[in-house]
C-alpha cells in the first residue's frame, strides 16, 4: 500500500523511494483546499529540506481506507520525540493507479 511505502520511506529520511510513492503530477493540500505543492519537482524541493532534520519521525495513530482514500490521524514530530512537541494531523491520501496523487492535510491549529 503506497501509504504504508511512504511512512516508512519518510521515517527514514530517504527521498527517493519516498517520492516514488506519489504521482508525477502530485497535489498536496493544506485545509481547506489550498494548493501548496504541484508535481513531482516542487514535491521533491520541499522533501528534500524537510528530511534533513535527523529526528524527523511520523506515526499513523488511526488509518482508515475508503475506496481509493486512506484517511490517516498522523503524529509528526520535526525534530525528534525529545526535541519537538508532535503536531497531530488528518491527512487524505488519494491513490491513482498505486501511486499517491493527492494529498490533504489538515493540521492541528488551522482554521475550520
Amino acid at each position: 500500500m503506497a501509504a504504508e511505502r511512504q511512512l516508512a520511506a519518510y521515517n527514514a529520511r530517504d527521498l527517493d523511494a519516498f517520492a516514488a510513492c506519489f504521482a508525477p503530477d502530485v497535489e498536496v493540500y493544506e485545509f481547506p483546499g489550498v494548493l501548496a505543492i504541484k508535481g513531482q519537482d516542487a514535491f521533491r524541493l520541499r522533501y528534500a529540506e524537510r528530511f534533513k532534520s535527523e529526528g524527523l519521525e511520523a506515526i499513523a495513530v488511526h488509518r482508515a481506507v475508503i475506496g481509493d482514500r486512506v484517511i490517516d490521524h498522523e503524529r509528526v514530530w520535526l525534530n525528534g520525540r525529545t526535541a519537538s512537541a508532535p503536531t497531530d494531523l488528518v491527512v487524505i491520501y488519494t491513490v491513482r493507479d498505486g501511486l499517491i496523487a493527492r494529498v490533504d492535510f489538515i493540521k492541528e491549529g488551522q482554521p475550520s
